[in-house]
């Protein structure tokens, strides 16, 4: 199973970021969403799981939570946007992937077994920073997050 993982839109869906995520089967949106039509767009692709992140505080968003809980291809991940607010132990929780966004910086690290997620900012640029998302191959025995740079 392929995932697409994406966070920080900020309201901007750009059209590299349809083009990288297409025959994903599932995608998940680490926050600061931006937007109300931003999710619904990414449903057209695959089944969307978002969460809200700090910018997210309009009314729109009320409908999605401030973490959430997934399990796909029999791993077990858990979605937060900001990773300074990890309040539990990924590795005795039993998460195989933390997935986060907030700080714009792609990231993939594995500490205790338990792969950290953070696929960057697919919205605005934002200082010097590179325009990321990423995908994860949760069909072989590890898990093989790769992060795309997109061409802007």
């Amino acid at each position: 199973m392929l995932i697409g993982v994406i966070s920080d839109t900020h309201g901007l869906l750009r059209p590299e970021v349809l083009t990288r995520l297409a025959g994903v089967e599932h995608i998940i949106h680490a926050g600061d969403i931006g937007s109300s039509e931003i999710v619904p767009r990414l449903a057209a692709i695959a089944p969307v799981t978002a969460i809200r992140g700090n910018v997210d505080m309009q009314a729109w968003a009320a409908e999605f939570p401030d973490w959430e809980v997934v399990t796909l291809a029999g791993r077990s991940i858990y979605v937060l946007h900001d990773l300074g607010g990890l309040n539990l132990d990924p590795v005795a929780a039993g998460f195989d992937l933390v997935v986060s966004g907030h700080s714009h910086r792609p990231r993939v690290e594995r500490i205790g077994g338990v792969v950290y997620l953070n696929p960057g900012s697919a919205g605005p640029r934002r200082f010097r920073l590179p325009v990321t998302l990423a995908t994860v191959d949760l069909s072989a025995a590890a898990i093989r997050p790769e992060i795309h740079e997109l061409v802007v």
